[in-house]
């Protein structure tokens, strides 16, 4: 079978980068999407912006490269199309509640069809031809509730919930999107499955209690739940729970917790340090008494201590200095809004949601961020008397080194360009 992929050119705000090099679940998005794909390519082909394709009479999935989806959704679709023999494209139903609550908001790459949406992702029996098809995969939504929220704090009481799908597929148009589908469509996502699986397999549970015996662990921290890579050294104090997978020649400490979470490769984390529903980049750093919940912290970056982020996404290479308060929700219950795929503030849909930082950033000590704000690739923040509260979105002409003598000392790899004019100014 033919791999055709289409490229996604918008660069994701405040990253400065295409979706395809972004890291979802601990993984450059273009290479998740290979990985999934395997079992059905055996070639593949990419076409830019504007370049015809050749004309193709074999098998053929056609996607284009901002779209993640897991083993679960593309192995229901495969399977579904090619028994169908019939060119299909994923669809999506407006009463979908996964895709209602989670994808569509702040998205500019689903192509409304009467009551259904319409994805980037085709396969064709022989080759791309006229008269698609829609081809409808339910995401099979969960609710579950991830805070509970007093009267005082909003207009309504009860949970706040996720829509967690069981099959997950959405195109990454927005920062948002990459908090989507790291935490609710993964992390959320792959516990509800676990959850599932517990509740309908009686073998698999057997073998879970079984081994957590053997262990003389709970079940939550046997080898079952909790996946170790080599070479790691972890304190008998440390408190892991599943479901978890901890990456090579990783450094956990003592008092240190992790629950239901992916660490990378070569990941330090020190004393104290708590890290719940959250992703860790290979090479991240956390010192003691740091904190991650339902954060993405991308590979190379830094979190120093007393700071926690929730709901935050920070990306490669970036320090967040210590002591920083990012808040994530709003005192008087107005709406959130973030960017959409055109750059333009819109309604997030998302009662409660941190803060987003690009890569080779250097965020200083003592900052308060507000909700959803978000800060440029390449910017340097440091905390003063007329810059400690981050109250709206920081670009990178913004960025404090520009006032600095030392400001050749910064490398800006994400703004080559703008940087010659910023100095020339």
């Amino acid at each position: 079978m033919l791999k055709i992929i289409l490229h996604a050119q918008n660069p994701i705000m405040p990253f400065c980068e295409t979706a395809r090099d972004l890291r979802i679940q601990n993984s450059p998005l273009w290479l998740h999407q290979r990985n999934l794909l395997a079992p059905y390519a055996t070639r593949e082909m990419e076409l830019k912006q504007g370049e015809r394709m050749q004309p193709v009479r074999e098998p053929t999935v056609v996607y284009r490269d901002n779209l993640f989806f897991d083993e679960f959704y593309i192995n229901a679709f495969m399977e579904e199309a090619v028994k169908r023999n019939k060119p299909a494209r994923a669809a999506f139903r407006s009463t979908d509640a996964a895709f209602r609550e989670h994808a569509l908001p702040l998205s500019t790459s689903y192509t409304p069809a009467g009551s259904l949406y319409l994805a980037d992702l085709w396969y064709y029996p022989n080759g791309p031809t006229a008269g698609v098809e829609p081809l409808v995969i339910d995401m099979q939504a969960r609710e579950i509730g991830y805070y509970h929220v007093p009267t005082y704090m909003g207009d309504q009481s009860g949970d706040l919930v996720f829509q967690v799908p069981l099959r997950a597929m959405l195109a990454i148009d927005s920062w948002v999107h990459v908090f989507i589908a790291d935490m609710v469509f993964g992390q959320f996502a792959r516990g509800a499955r676990f959850e599932k699986r517990l509740k309908e397999d009686v073998g698999f549970k057997i073998r879970i209690l079984g081994k957590a015996i053997y262990e003389g662990r709970q079940v939550l921290e046997s080898s079952e739940l909790v996946k170790v890579g080599k070479g790691c050294v972890i304190d008998p104090s440390a408190i892991i729970h599943g479901p978890a997978i901890i990456g090579d020649n990783v450094t956990i400490n003592a008092g240190s917790v992790i629950e239901n979470s992916i660490i990378g490769n070569n990941v330090n984390i020190s004393q104290d340090v708590q890290v719940m529903l959250s992703v860790v980049g290979d090479g991240a750093f956390l010192p003691f008494r740091s904190a991650l919940f339902m954060t993405t912290l991308m590979e190379n970056s830094m979190l120093a201590q007393n700071t926690c982020l929730q709901m935050c996404v920070i990306g490669r290479n970036t320090f967040i200095g210590a002591g920083s308060t990012w808040t994530d929700y709003n005192l008087i219950p107005a709406p959130l809004r973030a960017r959409d795929g055109n750059g333009k503030l819109n309604l997030s849909n998302r009662p409660v949601l941190g803060g987003c930082v690009g890569h080779n950033c250097r965020i200083g000590s003592g900052m308060i961020v507000y909700p959803a704000r978000t800060i440029e690739s390449d910017v340097v923040l440091a905390a003063s008397d007329t810059r400690r509260i981050i109250d709206r979105d920081i670009s990178f002409a913004e960025s404090d080194h520009h006032h600095l003598k030392l400001a050749h000392l910064h490398q800006t790899p994400y703004h080559k360009d703008l940087k010659d004019k910023v100095e020339s100014w």
